[in-house]
């Protein structure tokens, strides 16, 4: 072995090396073959070599074991007549002497046992021991006798000896035949056992180069690409779109290139690379482009340039063209420094649905959980379930909180944001199921901190509903989590609220507090961490901003100033901006804290992205001119997203304006 890291990268000379060769012969031999079972159960080392092999070979990793529980397991293999002895043990509590060559049936009083006084893994999936298959339900023909064995003790340490089991002689005891051992034309022979030469230890050394994207920096520069960015000290949002209002472009591969490119290139500007991403949101224009999207999409971002891991991600079909937009729009999440981590499982299994390709499951950064998209995928089949769109949403909450486990955290105790991408085909009546699929998750989520009896560490997650054209796999709906995951597992949640008489917000723009100006609003805080906001600038909302900009006018001029359009939207910006601010205020946060600001706006406002996009930046300007709390510059600090409905409800999403803001304090602020 030479690779000792946890993740691996190709290694000439390594044993993964030796599985690689040997499994490129087995697809040479035999070509229908398209995926590879591990019994993976625990072991992040093993499946990830597994997987890094089967994706060099165009292979499916098949890993059905992974997550499940150790002593059910060991209870299955035992009762399905896996008869397996113990060669190697390097454990408190196995005694060379003692068990080697003992039979897992026998062992198993012992296992459990040691588990409940040490922790132990019954399955050996800390290395606690080894075994060797003597019969088994695949073993037809034979099974195997062992005659003679030597025990060598590698280490006589007194609390954890390490010993194994050397065979030395062995012979096969055949089986009576049975119907299964004899096909229905006759028996047939097949030769299985091959000398596999390392005539392609060569291929295999010879590092495959990365796909190079032969984008000009000019063509880069033709286009009219549009940045946003915030500016937080330690990770930051940059987005990237195409402003062709007067030019459809050729297709979504030159949008998509172009866009990457820019992102790539604004990174190298900082010293960054995709290596320092944390998370990306891939709009597209036609999710029946997906496969084009995603063949764009690897060529930029590999497993080669990211060796942290790479980032999550959650791809969502937009109404980009309507919008007066190019045909691709994508935002990431940069952290300044090295300090993610990255849960990617590309294997098959009944955990949770897998991620082949260079996107994973979840990314952690700062006590942050960055959860990519889940879709209501029943994790052994990789197909949506049978039952509607009500049904997909519990079953994505299920993977959510499978992926949430592998961090020590619950989406039932952690989640403080979850953002529900809908389908518009979606039926009216299913809409109410959804939301009552809501209501019920909410419920279980007091019961469970009821049961623990720390109600008051209870978070109140903020909830996002978007109405969509299209997700992945035709799906019905799409969930996107962010927790709260405490570096420190005993640390409880901070719900102190700051001095609210030396914090008072000011009022700008003549907006004073109104008890109207919280309808529509939702936060959840954790004190001096992390502050999420859903502003929903609803008809109603909407009707009272334009009442109260029209006080002290007289009412014949009213209607005349509803019935503009811009001015509404002026008029609203302005409120969302105010109505932003006074929230970071009286919670002690500052706009350089945001990690991003999205404002959704639905299509049917017939109001260009561009023209909505310089209302906002307007806005901006102006607040920062009156406050001086938040700095402007040739780039927005919002992303401006344009959707077909959004809300706080899945049977209201026909907010006007939605704006969705997570702040973070940095570590060093706390």
């Amino acid at each position: 072995m030479r690779h000792h890291n946890l993740g691996y990268t190709m290694t000439p000379g390594d044993e993964v090396e030796d599985m690689f060769i040997l499994l490129n012969e087995v697809k040479q031999q035999i070509p229908a073959i398209t995926a590879v079972s591990s019994g993976a159960i625990a072991s992040d080392y093993q499946r990830l070599r597994v997987e890094s092999v089967c994706s060099r070979l165009g292979l499916v990793s098949l890993a059905y074991l992974w997550k499940q529980d150790q002593s059910f397991l060991l209870q299955e293999m035992i009762k399905t007549g896996i008869s397996a002895i113990f060669v190697k043990v390097a454990a408190i509590g196995l005694d060379p002497s003692k068990h080697l060559g003992k039979e897992l049936s026998y062992l198993k009083p012992h296992l459990v046992k040691l588990k409940e006084l040490y922790g132990i893994n019954v399955c050996g999936e800390g290395g606690e021991y080894e075994t060797l298959t003597l019969d088994c339900p695949l073993f037809e023909n034979a099974r195997i006798v062992l005659d003679e064995f030597q025990i060598l003790l590698h280490s006589s340490n007194s609390i954890a000896p390490v010993g194994i089991l050397h065979p030395l002689a062995f012979h096969l005891e055949h089986k009576r035949e049975t119907g299964s051992m004899v096909a229905s034309n006759g028996p047939k022979e097949i030769h299985l056992v091959r000398d596999v030469q390392r005539d392609c230890l060569q291929r295999c050394e010879e590092k495959r180069d990365p796909a190079v994207v032969a984008i000009d920096s000019t063509e880069v520069s033709r286009r009219k690409l549009q940045i946003s960015k915030t500016e937080k000290s330690d990770a930051f949002s940059v987005s990237c779109w195409l402003q062709d209002t007067c030019k459809t472009s050729a297709d979504l591969q030159e949008d998509l290139n172009v866009v990457l490119k820019k992102i790539e290139l604004h990174l190298m500007e900082f010293n960054f690379s995709w290596e320092n991403v944390l998370y990306i949101h891939l709009y597209i224009d036609d999710m029946s482009k997906f496969a084009v999207a995603n063949e764009t999409y690897v060529k930029f971002i590999t497993q080669d340039k990211c060796s942290f891991g790479v980032p999550s991600r959650s791809t969502i079909e937009l109404p980009l063209l309507q919008a007066g937009l190019g045909r691709a729009y994508l935002e990431v999440l940069v952290a300044k420094e090295q300090s993610k981590r990255v849960l990617h499982v590309q294997s098959i299994s009944c955990w949770a649905p897998s991620c082949i390709g260079p996107y994973s499951q979840a990314t952690l950064h700062k006590e942050v959980l960055h959860m990519a998209g889940q879709l209501g995928l029943d994790p052994p089949t990789m197909l949506l379930c049978s039952g509607g769109p009500s049904a997909e949403l519990e079953q994505a909450l299920d993977n959510s909180e499978a992926v949430a486990q592998s961090f020590n955290c619950s989406i039932l105790k952690s989640a403080v944001f979850f953002a529900i991408y809908c389908s518009p085909s979606i039926p009216t009546s299913e809409r109410q199921n959804i939301h009552e699929k809501q209501e019920a998750f909410i419920k279980k989520m007091k019961l469970v901190h009821l049961d623990c009896g720390n109600m008051t560490d209870m978070l109140n997650p903020v909830f996002l509903y978007v109405l969509v054209p299209g997700l992945p796999k035709s799906a019905s709906v799409e969930v996107k989590p962010i927790l709260y995951a405490a570096d420190n597992e005993a640390a409880e949640i901070d719900h102190v609220m700051p001095d609210q008489s030396t914090k008072v917000a000011q009022s700008y723009w003549g907006f004073q507090p109104e008890h109207w100006h919280d309808l529509g609003l939702q936060e959840c805080i954790i004190h001096s961490k992390i502050c999420a906001v859903i502003l929903s600038i609803t008809a109603e909302v909407a009707a009272r901003i334009y009442v109260d900009a029209a006080a002290g006018t007289n009412q014949e001029n009213v209607d005349a100033q509803i019935s503009l359009s811009k001015g509404r939207m002026e008029r609203i910006a302005r409120f969302c901006i105010y109505r932003l601010d006074k929230i970071l205020v009286e919670n002690c946060f500052a706009w350089d804290d945001a990690t991003n600001l999205r404002i959704y706006f639905p299509t049917s406002l017939h109001i260009s992205h561009e023209t909505l996009s310089l209302i906002f930046a307007t806005a901006f300007d102006e607040f920062a001119e009156m406050s001086g709390r938040v700095e402007t510059g040739k780039e927005p600090v919002f992303s401006l997203i344009p959707v077909l409905g959004a809300g706080k409800s899945a049977t209201s999403m026909d907010d006007i304006i939605t704006c969705e803001l997570f702040v973070r304090k940095s570590q060093a602020q706390h």
